[in-house]
């Protein structure tokens, strides 16, 4: 059984390259092409059937400073957040086009209704996107939740976060559907978890759907 959500979350991305110079730039180089930094702080079209995601909202470009902006709308602590979207992000940009370049990637949370983590991942691809950035895929996220019957919920609310057994969030390319990151929080059993995955991935169907229609509506010449 799969129960539906209203509430939205809402986290705006930032992406800021810059080339990095010195001694200190080239030790770098050795470890990393392309030096990817997220940090983050406080501040659409109806779905198919079986698709139990929350309504979706893109605005890309809304910052005239950095090389690439988006404020994403979707209905773990601080350190460990950054680190989860920094690890999807450098698995996805080519970072061997960008030698000695930093990409910072920052992300302003405006509203958090639930799903966080899934709709911050959302944002920092799409503000990749916007800022030209090479990847070869894109990527996004979908939170999933298991109540105490193990009935599972996609993009949960922040209070059926709270009270589920246990919530799970996936990063998932777009050419595959392969798992890039997960997030696990609570108690589940192994076939819980395949299906939890399973979900996610004919889920993600539905947000590359949302980029593609967003990136066509902008780039429109009509």
């Amino acid at each position: 059984m799969v129960t539906r959500s209203v509430r939205s979350a809402r986290c705006r991305a930032e992406v800021i390259i810059a080339a990095t110079r010195g001694v200190g730039a080239m030790e770098e180089e050795m470890h990393t092409d392309a030096k990817i930094r997220a940090e983050i702080g406080t501040g659409c079209s109806p779905r198919g059937p079986g698709c139990s995601l929350r309504h979706f909202a893109c605005e890309q470009n809304l910052l005239s400073r950095p090389d690439g902006s988006a404020s994403f709308l979707q209905g773990v602590a601080e350190k460990s957040r950054e680190r989860l979207i920094r690890n999807t992000c450098e698995a996805v940009v080519l970072g061997t086009l960008h030698p000695r370049t930093s990409i910072t990637v920052v992300l302003q949370v405006v509203s958090d209704a639930g799903s966080l983590l899934a709709c911050c991942l959302n944002a920092a691809c799409m503000a990749l996107v916007d800022a030209g950035v090479p990847m070869r895929a894109l990527f996004c996220g979908v939170t999933c939740a298991l109540d105490s019957d193990g009935t599972l919920v996609l993009d949960p609310t922040s209070k059926q976060e709270k009270e589920a057994r246990a919530v799970l969030t996936f990063a998932l390319d777009s050419v595959e559907r392969k798992l890039l990151m997960s997030s696990t929080k609570g108690l589940y059993s192994d076939s819980e978890l395949q299906q939890c995955l399973a979900a996610a991935q004919a889920a993600s169907q539905h947000v590359f759907r949302f980029y593609r229609e967003s990136l066509q509506r902008r780039y429109s010449k009509s």
